[in-house]
């Protein structure tokens, strides 16, 4: 399974993005997918994540209205955006998936496969 993380990028606060992050070598149902996010010196955090079935949301807190998580099953990519940014949001941005019937969507360790990230820097 290979994830590929796009829509990066340097922005000004108040700006939007779009990640994209698509999905190849499937050969299961995943469970959810999700967005982390990692900034310099600090753990990787959960942003969002969508379930394969149903496409139930699950967001952080400090992030709730301002992005949305979306997935097109058919081509197998799921979309984070991003709204009204700020410099609290500066991070690599990773998408992964969790193929566990049972797991914590909120937990990066129980997320099976990782895409390479990409960089996102809003300046303020």
């Amino acid at each position: 399974v290979q994830l590929q993380a796009s829509g990066g990028g340097s922005v000004q606060a108040g700006d939007s993005l779009r990640l994209s992050c698509a999905v190849s070598g499937l050969t299961f149902r995943p469970t959810q997918l999700g967005w982390f996010r990692q900034a310099p010196g600090n753990e990787r955090e959960f942003v969002a994540a969508i379930r394969w079935n149903g496409g139930h949301t699950f967001y952080l807190d400090s992030v709730k209205g301002r992005f949305t998580i979306s997935r097109d099953n058919a081509k197998n990519t799921v979309f984070l955006q991003m709204n009204s940014l700020n410099a609290e949001d500066t991070a690599i941005y990773y998408c992964a998936i969790d193929k566990k019937v049972l797991s914590s969507i909120r937990n990066a360790r129980d997320y099976d496969f990782w895409g390479q990230g990409t960089l996102v820097t809003v300046s303020s």
